[in-house]
């Protein structure tokens, strides 16, 4: 019978699970954040192509020698993935700041710690997600150990939505500056900084077959902090840039 009565309370709720989001404008925004940020300069293209030049690069810099780098591969892959989402970080609230739409979703039923978390994923849908899917296609050009694959993959699936959150932070503390897009660099960088260590890691363990358990749970619990703290912090901040 209690059975009976949670599966009859699931039926009578179903049709409030989208009824919300429709009517605070929170899944349009969802649907139009992804293509804005594209058309904002933030699409996978531009960060797929530094992420091949940076990988293209190393060993010219460093020599063909495939022991080296089958031995730096995790490394350079989550330093080009890194940098490759630092490019598109100035224009995620860009856009929306010129042309006055960003005081416009201040005042709509939205909150603004949900308008920061969706921003934030439409920059990891048309940066990060990219950029892990093509980071096993490019470690072939690192002769990368084949027990590494899955484990780049799986650490930089775990890593880069904490970058995308990261980096919204930062676009917001920057938002409206002239030339801001150096600072939103110094700013973000050395937030960056555990989970890139956590990241190579569990990447570099995973292709020496070692134990990864221990880097894995940080990486896992510092995306888990900053998406569920940041948007607040970041919400403020553009609270306050909007006075």
């Amino acid at each position: 019978m209690l059975w009976i009565g949670a599966l009859l309370a699931c039926l009578l709720s179903l049709d409030r699970i989208f009824a919300l989001d429709w009517e605070d404008g929170s899944l349009d925004l969802l649907a139009t954040a992804p293509r804005l940020a594209v058309r904002a300069g933030g699409g996978f293209g531009l960060g797929l192509a530094f992420f091949l030049i940076v990988t293209v690069l190393v060993p010219f810099g460093v020599g063909p020698e495939a022991s080296l780098l089958s031995r730096i591969a995790p490394g350079v892959l989550w330093i080009g993935a890194l940098l490759a989402c630092l490019l598109s970080l100035d224009r995620i609230f860009a856009l929306d700041w010129e042309d006055g739409s960003l005081d416009l979703l201040a005042t709509a039923p939205l909150p603004m710690e949900g308008i920061v978390t969706i921003k934030a994923l439409a920059h990891w849908i048309t940066t990060g997600l990219p950029l892990v899917l093509a980071a096993p296609l490019l470690g072939v050009l690192l002769n990368l150990p084949q027990a590494g694959y899955l484990w780049v993959l799986v650490s930089l699936a775990l890593g880069t939505p904490a970058l995308s959150v990261i980096g919204t932070f930062g676009a917001a503390l920057t938002v409206g500056l002239k030339r801001g897009g150096l600072l939103l660099s110094l700013l973000v960088l050395p937030l960056y900084v555990p989970t890139l260590i956590f990241g190579a890691e569990v990447a570099r363990r995973g292709a020496e077959g070692l134990t990864v358990q221990t880097p894995l749970l940080m990486l896992a619990g510092i995306s888990a902090g900053t998406i569920a703290l940041l948007p607040f912090a970041s919400a403020a901040v553009l609270r306050i840039n909007l006075r």
